[in-house]
């Protein structure tokens, strides 16, 4: 049976291990089991999205309104930008597989990070389109342009992760601005934020600004999510902020009803839930410090995070693998970066007893090198 040759070249996107194969392999019960692999808020999802998606249960059968009004004007107010300005999409994932789709073809190129988010490379495959990978370990501004000028008649999209996942690390705003002013019209920059909120929350010269962006970039679109600190990872809902040229191009791509009932009006909510977003925030930063305490006890080399994960990165003492697989037969799921050609683990920051938990099995495991 023949298919499309371009998916000779792509390999499948490895997405965090479930609780459910913990409980089937190893006989665990679900509530004993810490899954701390996907960035998933640790505190589920908010209160007021709860009722809401409880309250629609029985309007199943009725598709949702197409146009998203409700969600675009409270994202609108959010961001100061009009509703033209915004496209929604299956997570954020799926607005970037918009992008990919609408700009690239087997002619042209995607300039991205040595490591970073693998669905660009995929979504970039699925067209024909050329990956050039910056060699830097983390996201290298000088070095993207230096390869963007060299390749610029065959470059149409630049994809910045800012804060860059897998690894946490993040650029600056000004940074970011000076970068965009180098590049031309025609080449579109991805701002993939799904973790800015956590990054600005730490330091606000990270914080990005998608009004003022897309005012003076017309090239640019900026990506977001309530997947990350809006806890509704299950829902699958993000949107996309940019120019209305690349909003109508992109609109063209997107399907009818590609979220459901219960995914709109759990982003509303969730959106209007401003105590759950504090409480999420300050938790993740003050936890996030046990962790790094955690490594530089431990000898271990961790990279500064702007996100709601860390990421440990191992000399040859340890097998990333072997820690992961031991973890999850205790009932602790983290994300092992070998797929990335690492010797790393990337750990989402949960609530203070997860965390404990985590923390002292790691301590045995490790200590038992």
């Amino acid at each position: 049976m023949k298919f499309n040759k371009v998916l000779e070249n792509i390999e499948n996107y490895e997405a965090g291990k479930p609780i459910e194969l913990v409980v089937r392999e190893f006989g665990i019960s679900p509530k004993k089991v810490i899954k701390l692999a996907s960035n998933e808020n640790p505190f589920g999802a908010p209160k007021a999205a709860q009722k809401t998606i409880k309250k629609l249960a029985k309007c199943g059968n009725l598709y949702p309104d197409d146009s998203y009004f409700e969600l675009k004007n409270a994202l609108s107010k959010r961001f100061g930008v009009s509703d033209k300005n915004i496209i929604i999409g299956a997570g954020s994932d799926q607005i970037i597989e918009f992008l990919f789709h609408a700009k690239l073809n087997a002619n042209s190129a995607v300039l991205v990070a040595k490591t970073t988010f693998a669905m660009y490379e995929i979504y970039a495959r699925h067209v024909g389109a050329e990956v050039i990978k910056c060699q830097s370990k983390f996201h290298n501004l000088d070095e993207f342009l230096e390869i963007y000028k060299a390749n610029r008649d065959k470059i149409g999209i630049i994809a910045l992760c800012v804060p860059n996942n897998p690894l946490g690390e993040s650029l600056k705003r000004d940074e970011i601005l000076r970068f965009l002013r180098e590049i031309d019209d025609d080449t579109i920059v991805l701002l993939d934020a799904a973790y800015n909120e956590f990054a600005a929350f730490k330091d606000e010269k990270t914080a990005l600004y998608p009004k003022d962006l897309i005012s003076e970039f017309k090239n640019l679109i900026y990506a977001g999510t309530f997947s990350k600190l809006y806890g509704l990872g299950g829902m699958r809902v993000g949107y996309g902020i940019a120019d209305t040229q690349i909003i109508s191009q992109l609109s063209k791509i997107r399907p009818p009803f590609n979220i459901t009932n219960l995914s709109l009006a759990a982003a509303i909510s969730a959106l209007k839930d401003e105590k759950f977003v504090k409480k999420s925030l300050k938790n993740n930063l003050k936890q996030m410090t046990r962790f790094e305490e955690f490594a530089q006890e431990m000898g271990i080399n961790f990279i500064p995070s702007y996100t709601n994960f860390i990421t440990f990165e191992f000399d040859e003492r340890f097998n990333a693998t072997e820690i992961c697989d031991s973890l999850m037969k205790r009932g602790i799921i983290l994300r092992n970066l070998r797929s990335y050609g690492l010797n790393a683990i990337r750990i989402t920051i949960g609530k203070p007893k997860q965390n404990l938990r985590v923390l002292a099995n790691l301590r045995e495991i490790l200590g038992a090198k």
